[in-house]
Protein backbone atom coordinates (compact mmCIF):
# COMPACT_ATOMS: atom_id res chain seq x y z
CA UNK A 1 0.00 0.00 0.00
CA UNK A 2 1.41 3.11 -0.99
CA UNK A 3 2.39 5.88 1.82
CA UNK A 4 0.29 7.99 2.22
CA UNK A 5 1.40 11.51 0.29
CA UNK A 6 2.08 14.65 2.17
CA UNK A 7 1.59 18.38 1.33
CA UNK A 8 4.05 20.09 3.35
CA UNK A 9 6.00 17.32 5.30
CA UNK A 10 8.26 18.16 8.40
CA UNK A 11 11.99 19.34 7.21
CA UNK A 12 13.06 16.47 10.30
CA UNK A 13 11.43 13.39 9.55
CA UNK A 14 9.54 13.65 6.60
CA UNK A 15 6.84 11.33 8.14
CA UNK A 16 4.29 13.84 9.08
CA UNK A 17 2.90 17.08 7.97
CA UNK A 18 4.66 19.71 9.17
CA UNK A 19 2.79 21.75 12.39
CA UNK A 20 5.28 24.85 13.43
CA UNK A 21 7.65 26.45 11.88
CA UNK A 22 10.53 27.34 14.50
CA UNK A 23 13.64 29.26 13.26
CA UNK A 24 12.86 28.88 9.74
CA UNK A 25 12.64 25.02 9.93
CA UNK A 26 8.95 23.41 9.21
CA UNK A 27 8.66 20.76 12.26
CA UNK A 28 6.05 18.52 13.28
CA UNK A 29 4.86 18.64 16.67
CA UNK A 30 7.31 15.66 18.07
CA UNK A 31 10.17 16.79 16.21
CA UNK A 32 9.35 20.34 17.83
CA UNK A 33 9.55 18.99 21.01
CA UNK A 34 13.13 16.89 20.28
CA UNK A 35 14.32 20.37 19.29
CA UNK A 36 13.68 21.98 22.05
CA UNK A 37 14.47 19.27 24.23
CA UNK A 38 17.67 18.89 22.73
CA UNK A 39 18.70 22.45 23.28
CA UNK A 40 18.42 22.00 26.71
CA UNK A 41 19.98 18.93 27.34
CA UNK A 42 23.07 19.74 25.45
CA UNK A 43 23.44 22.26 27.72
CA UNK A 44 23.30 19.59 30.67
CA UNK A 45 25.94 17.43 28.79
CA UNK A 46 28.65 18.45 31.62
CA UNK A 47 26.78 16.12 34.21
CA UNK A 48 26.81 13.25 31.97
CA UNK A 49 27.98 10.27 33.53
CA UNK A 50 31.49 8.64 32.57
CA UNK A 51 31.32 5.61 35.15
CA UNK A 52 29.28 3.08 37.39
CA UNK A 53 31.29 4.08 40.00
CA UNK A 54 30.60 7.90 39.45
CA UNK A 55 28.32 9.45 42.03
CA UNK A 56 25.23 11.63 40.83
CA UNK A 57 25.41 15.09 40.74
CA UNK A 58 22.80 16.70 43.00
CA UNK A 59 20.85 19.58 41.50
CA UNK A 60 18.69 21.83 42.74
CA UNK A 61 15.73 23.10 40.40
CA UNK A 62 13.55 25.98 41.85
CA UNK A 63 9.80 26.11 40.49
CA UNK A 64 7.54 29.00 40.35
CA UNK A 65 4.43 27.22 38.26
CA UNK A 66 5.54 29.33 35.21
CA UNK A 67 5.72 28.18 31.97
CA UNK A 68 9.76 28.42 31.87
CA UNK A 69 10.57 26.43 35.25
CA UNK A 70 7.55 23.75 34.51
CA UNK A 71 8.82 23.00 30.93
CA UNK A 72 12.20 22.83 32.46
CA UNK A 73 11.12 20.18 34.60
CA UNK A 74 9.16 18.29 32.46
CA UNK A 75 11.94 17.77 30.28
CA UNK A 76 14.67 16.90 32.36
CA UNK A 77 12.31 14.36 33.84
CA UNK A 78 11.47 13.28 30.44
CA UNK A 79 15.21 12.70 29.82
CA UNK A 80 15.88 10.79 32.89
CA UNK A 81 12.77 8.47 32.58
CA UNK A 82 13.90 7.53 28.62
CA UNK A 83 17.51 6.86 29.98
CA UNK A 84 16.31 4.80 33.04
CA UNK A 85 13.65 2.71 30.31
CA UNK A 86 16.61 2.02 27.90
CA UNK A 87 18.96 0.92 31.03
CA UNK A 88 21.61 3.75 30.34
CA UNK A 89 23.54 5.64 33.10
CA UNK A 90 21.84 9.24 34.52
CA UNK A 91 24.71 11.39 35.78
CA UNK A 92 22.29 13.49 38.29
CA UNK A 93 19.36 14.05 40.20
CA UNK A 94 17.47 17.47 41.09
CA UNK A 95 15.58 18.01 44.22
CA UNK A 96 12.74 20.76 43.28
CA UNK A 97 11.91 23.84 45.68
CA UNK A 98 9.40 25.70 45.57
CA UNK A 99 8.48 29.22 47.12
CA UNK A 100 4.39 29.58 47.45
CA UNK A 101 4.11 32.49 45.16
CA UNK A 102 1.12 34.14 47.22
CA UNK A 103 3.74 34.69 49.71
CA UNK A 104 5.63 36.77 47.40
CA UNK A 105 3.56 38.51 45.64
CA UNK A 106 -0.22 40.26 46.57
CA UNK A 107 -1.05 39.54 42.97
CA UNK A 108 -0.44 35.74 42.87
CA UNK A 109 -3.25 33.67 43.25
CA UNK A 110 -4.43 33.11 46.71
CA UNK A 111 -3.82 29.16 46.77
CA UNK A 112 -2.08 26.75 44.67
CA UNK A 113 -2.54 23.74 46.60
CA UNK A 114 -3.75 21.78 44.17
CA UNK A 115 -1.26 23.13 41.53
CA UNK A 116 1.34 22.05 43.67
CA UNK A 117 0.04 18.33 44.40
CA UNK A 118 -0.83 17.58 40.70
CA UNK A 119 3.06 18.85 39.95
CA UNK A 120 4.11 16.01 42.64
CA UNK A 121 1.53 13.23 40.81
CA UNK A 122 2.91 14.35 37.60
CA UNK A 123 6.52 13.70 38.68
CA UNK A 124 6.37 11.25 41.53
CA UNK A 125 10.27 10.15 40.80
CA UNK A 126 11.88 13.53 42.60
CA UNK A 127 11.56 15.32 46.03
CA UNK A 128 9.52 18.45 46.55
CA UNK A 129 10.49 20.89 49.02
CA UNK A 130 7.55 23.46 49.45
CA UNK A 131 8.16 26.65 52.14
CA UNK A 132 6.87 30.14 52.32
CA UNK A 133 9.09 33.28 51.21
CA UNK A 134 9.11 34.07 54.98
CA UNK A 135 10.88 31.23 55.85
CA UNK A 136 14.32 32.89 55.13
CA UNK A 137 14.28 33.84 58.72
CA UNK A 138 14.50 30.27 59.04
CA UNK A 139 16.87 29.25 56.60
CA UNK A 140 18.86 31.65 56.23
CA UNK A 141 19.49 32.94 59.81
CA UNK A 142 22.55 35.20 58.60
CA UNK A 143 19.86 37.25 56.62
CA UNK A 144 18.02 38.41 60.14
CA UNK A 145 21.28 40.75 60.84
CA UNK A 146 21.48 41.46 57.60
CA UNK A 147 18.41 43.09 56.47
CA UNK A 148 18.15 44.93 59.68
CA UNK A 149 21.38 46.83 58.92
CA UNK A 150 20.18 46.85 55.54
CA UNK A 151 16.86 48.83 56.55
CA UNK A 152 19.08 51.63 58.75
CA UNK A 153 17.70 52.59 62.40
CA UNK A 154 14.42 53.86 61.35
CA UNK A 155 13.52 50.34 60.71
CA UNK A 156 12.60 48.30 63.89
CA UNK A 157 12.35 44.57 63.71
CA UNK A 158 9.95 43.72 65.96
CA UNK A 159 10.90 39.69 67.01
CA UNK A 160 7.69 39.13 69.02
CA UNK A 161 6.03 39.65 65.28
CA UNK A 162 5.78 36.54 63.22
CA UNK A 163 8.38 35.81 60.52
CA UNK A 164 5.80 36.36 57.93
CA UNK A 165 4.85 39.94 59.41
CA UNK A 166 8.25 40.75 60.06
CA UNK A 167 9.37 40.06 56.45
CA UNK A 168 6.19 42.23 55.54
CA UNK A 169 7.26 45.15 57.87
CA UNK A 170 10.94 45.06 55.77
CA UNK A 171 9.31 44.96 52.56
CA UNK A 172 7.30 47.89 53.16
CA UNK A 173 9.96 50.21 54.23
CA UNK A 174 11.40 49.86 50.94
CA UNK A 175 8.95 52.24 48.87
CA UNK A 176 9.54 52.34 44.84
CA UNK A 177 8.82 49.91 42.53
CA UNK A 178 11.91 48.98 41.61
CA UNK A 179 13.49 48.57 44.69
CA UNK A 180 11.20 46.31 46.19
CA UNK A 181 11.63 43.74 43.14
CA UNK A 182 15.27 44.36 43.12
CA UNK A 183 15.55 42.83 46.90
CA UNK A 184 12.69 40.61 46.76
CA UNK A 185 14.89 38.47 44.03
CA UNK A 186 18.15 38.99 46.56
CA UNK A 187 15.87 37.72 49.16
CA UNK A 188 14.70 34.67 47.10
CA UNK A 189 18.19 34.04 45.47
CA UNK A 190 19.61 33.76 49.30
CA UNK A 191 16.60 31.61 50.19
CA UNK A 192 17.15 29.27 47.41
CA UNK A 193 21.30 28.95 47.93
CA UNK A 194 20.13 28.12 51.43
CA UNK A 195 18.41 25.09 49.99
CA UNK A 196 21.02 23.81 48.15
CA UNK A 197 23.45 24.17 50.22
CA UNK A 198 21.22 22.28 53.05
CA UNK A 199 20.52 19.31 50.47
CA UNK A 200 24.67 19.11 49.57
CA UNK A 201 23.43 20.57 45.97
CA UNK A 202 26.47 21.21 43.12
CA UNK A 203 24.43 23.49 41.00
CA UNK A 204 21.19 25.58 40.81
CA UNK A 205 18.83 24.84 37.71
CA UNK A 206 17.71 28.22 37.41
CA UNK A 207 14.39 28.05 34.38
CA UNK A 208 15.27 31.65 32.62
CA UNK A 209 14.33 31.74 28.83
CA UNK A 210 16.78 33.63 26.38
CA UNK A 211 13.90 36.45 26.84
CA UNK A 212 14.46 36.53 30.50
CA UNK A 213 17.60 36.58 30.66
CA UNK A 214 18.31 39.39 27.95
CA UNK A 215 15.55 41.43 30.35
CA UNK A 216 17.57 40.43 33.36
CA UNK A 217 20.73 41.98 31.82
CA UNK A 218 19.50 45.16 30.70
CA UNK A 219 18.13 45.59 34.26
CA UNK A 220 21.14 44.96 35.73
CA UNK A 221 23.26 47.11 34.17
CA UNK A 222 20.72 49.79 34.74
CA UNK A 223 19.99 48.87 38.46
CA UNK A 224 24.00 49.37 38.91
CA UNK A 225 24.47 45.61 39.43
CA UNK A 226 26.83 45.33 35.99
CA UNK A 227 29.27 43.10 38.29
CA UNK A 228 27.05 40.69 39.19
CA UNK A 229 25.90 39.39 35.69
CA UNK A 230 28.29 36.89 35.74
CA UNK A 231 26.28 35.09 37.97
CA UNK A 232 22.95 36.50 37.37
CA UNK A 233 22.78 35.59 33.69
CA UNK A 234 25.74 33.69 32.96
CA UNK A 235 26.90 30.08 33.55
CA UNK A 236 29.43 29.32 36.12
CA UNK A 237 30.40 29.90 40.01
CA UNK A 238 28.14 32.04 41.79
CA UNK A 239 29.47 33.65 44.91
CA UNK A 240 27.99 31.48 47.55
CA UNK A 241 29.95 28.11 46.43
CA UNK A 242 27.20 27.09 43.75
CA UNK A 243 27.39 26.57 40.16
CA UNK A 244 24.21 28.63 38.92
CA UNK A 245 23.29 26.93 35.31
CA UNK A 246 20.70 28.04 32.96
CA UNK A 247 19.80 25.33 30.53
CA UNK A 248 17.12 27.67 28.69
CA UNK A 249 19.34 30.25 27.83
CA UNK A 250 18.94 28.99 23.93
CA UNK A 251 15.75 28.72 23.64
CA UNK A 252 12.90 31.90 23.69
CA UNK A 253 9.82 32.31 25.95
CA UNK A 254 7.80 32.07 22.95
CA UNK A 255 9.24 28.69 21.93
CA UNK A 256 8.43 27.55 25.75
CA UNK A 257 5.31 28.25 25.28
CA UNK A 258 4.70 26.41 22.38
CA UNK A 259 6.15 23.59 23.91
CA UNK A 260 4.04 24.04 26.63
CA UNK A 261 0.92 23.71 24.57
CA UNK A 262 1.83 20.58 22.88
CA UNK A 263 2.47 18.56 26.45
CA UNK A 264 -1.70 18.36 28.20
CA UNK A 265 0.31 17.35 31.63
CA UNK A 266 1.50 21.24 31.66
CA UNK A 267 -1.73 22.37 31.26
CA UNK A 268 -2.85 22.12 34.57
CA UNK A 269 0.11 22.97 36.04
CA UNK A 270 1.55 26.54 34.68
CA UNK A 271 0.09 29.73 35.69
CA UNK A 272 -0.11 31.61 33.02
CA UNK A 273 1.14 35.15 32.96
CA UNK A 274 -0.71 38.16 33.28
CA UNK A 275 -0.93 40.10 30.60
CA UNK A 276 0.71 43.53 31.34
CA UNK A 277 -1.62 46.27 32.17
CA UNK A 278 -1.97 49.02 29.32
CA UNK A 279 -3.23 51.52 32.12
CA UNK A 280 -0.02 51.24 34.55
CA UNK A 281 1.76 54.31 34.37
CA UNK A 282 5.80 53.68 33.17
CA UNK A 283 6.91 55.49 36.65
CA UNK A 284 4.86 52.74 38.64
CA UNK A 285 6.10 49.92 36.92
CA UNK A 286 10.16 48.43 38.00
CA UNK A 287 12.74 48.71 36.32
CA UNK A 288 12.11 44.87 35.93
CA UNK A 289 9.29 45.03 34.73
CA UNK A 290 10.47 47.36 32.36
CA UNK A 291 13.03 46.02 30.42
CA UNK A 292 10.86 42.58 30.22
CA UNK A 293 8.21 44.18 28.66
CA UNK A 294 10.74 45.72 26.19
CA UNK A 295 12.89 42.16 25.41
CA UNK A 296 9.39 40.54 24.81
CA UNK A 297 8.06 43.58 22.00
CA UNK A 298 11.45 44.03 20.59
CA UNK A 299 11.82 39.66 20.88
CA UNK A 300 9.48 39.04 18.52
CA UNK A 301 10.34 41.23 15.87
CA UNK A 302 14.44 41.16 15.89
CA UNK A 303 14.90 37.99 17.98
CA UNK A 304 18.63 37.70 17.03
CA UNK A 305 18.92 40.59 18.68
CA UNK A 306 17.75 40.08 21.52
CA UNK A 307 19.35 36.66 21.64
CA UNK A 308 22.83 38.70 21.74
CA UNK A 309 22.12 40.54 24.75
CA UNK A 310 22.18 37.08 26.57
CA UNK A 311 25.26 35.93 24.65
CA UNK A 312 27.25 38.56 25.08
CA UNK A 313 26.83 39.02 28.78
CA UNK A 314 27.03 35.11 29.14
CA UNK A 315 30.77 36.19 27.95
CA UNK A 316 31.46 38.18 31.04
CA UNK A 317 34.50 36.53 33.35
CA UNK A 318 33.98 37.20 37.17
CA UNK A 319 36.62 38.81 39.17
CA UNK A 320 39.58 35.65 40.24
CA UNK A 321 40.73 38.02 43.02
CA UNK A 322 39.45 35.76 45.98
CA UNK A 323 40.43 38.63 48.18
CA UNK A 324 37.84 41.09 46.51
CA UNK A 325 35.61 42.20 49.14
CA UNK A 326 31.48 41.34 48.52
CA UNK A 327 28.16 42.54 49.47
CA UNK A 328 26.66 41.44 52.35
CA UNK A 329 23.47 41.35 50.71
CA UNK A 330 23.50 40.16 47.38
CA UNK A 331 27.28 38.90 47.67
CA UNK A 332 28.08 41.58 44.81
CA UNK A 333 31.52 43.50 44.69
CA UNK A 334 32.24 46.29 46.39
CA UNK A 335 34.33 49.22 45.91
CA UNK A 336 37.60 50.80 46.64
CA UNK A 337 39.19 47.40 47.43
CA UNK A 338 42.49 46.22 46.12
CA UNK A 339 41.82 44.48 42.53
CA UNK A 340 38.44 45.31 43.02
CA UNK A 341 36.72 46.98 39.96
CA UNK A 342 32.97 47.18 41.92
CA UNK A 343 31.17 50.72 41.82
CA UNK A 344 32.66 52.94 44.35
CA UNK A 345 29.67 52.99 47.08
CA UNK A 346 28.91 57.28 48.59
CA UNK A 347 27.62 58.55 51.42
CA UNK A 348 29.92 56.07 53.53
CA UNK A 349 30.49 59.13 55.92
CA UNK A 350 26.69 59.69 56.97
CA UNK A 351 26.32 55.64 57.51
CA UNK A 352 28.41 53.35 58.91
CA UNK A 353 26.95 50.24 57.06
CA UNK A 354 27.00 51.78 54.15
CA UNK A 355 30.85 49.93 53.64
CA UNK A 356 28.95 46.33 53.95
CA UNK A 357 26.74 47.21 50.72
CA UNK A 358 27.88 46.78 47.36
CA UNK A 359 26.55 50.53 45.12
CA UNK A 360 23.53 48.28 44.01
CA UNK A 361 21.57 47.63 47.23
CA UNK A 362 22.30 51.42 47.93
CA UNK A 363 20.28 52.56 45.39
CA UNK A 364 17.60 50.52 46.73
CA UNK A 365 18.03 51.68 50.28
CA UNK A 366 14.99 53.47 51.82
CA UNK A 367 15.17 57.00 50.54
CA UNK A 368 15.68 58.78 53.81
CA UNK A 369 19.08 56.72 53.87
CA UNK A 370 20.69 57.16 50.55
Amino acid sequence: MPAKELKEPCMECKDAEFQITVRQRKLCNSCYKRFVAYKVIARMSRYRPYGLDQPRHQLLLPVSFGVSSSVLLHILDTDRQRRLDESRLVGYDFHIIVVDPSTVSETARASFDQKFELMQKSFPAHTFTRVPFHSIFDHASEMEEIMREYAGTHFKDDTSLSNEQRLAAFRASISTATSQADIDTILLTRLIVAFAKKFECKSVLWGDSDSRLAAKALAGVAKGRGASLTWQVSDGMSPWGLEFEYPLRDLYKAELLQYESLCPELSDIVIPDQAPSENVLTKNLSIDELMLRYVQSQGAKYPGVMANVARTANKLESSTSSAAATCALCAGLLGNTEGNTGVTVANQAQDNHSSQFCYGCMRSRPEELC
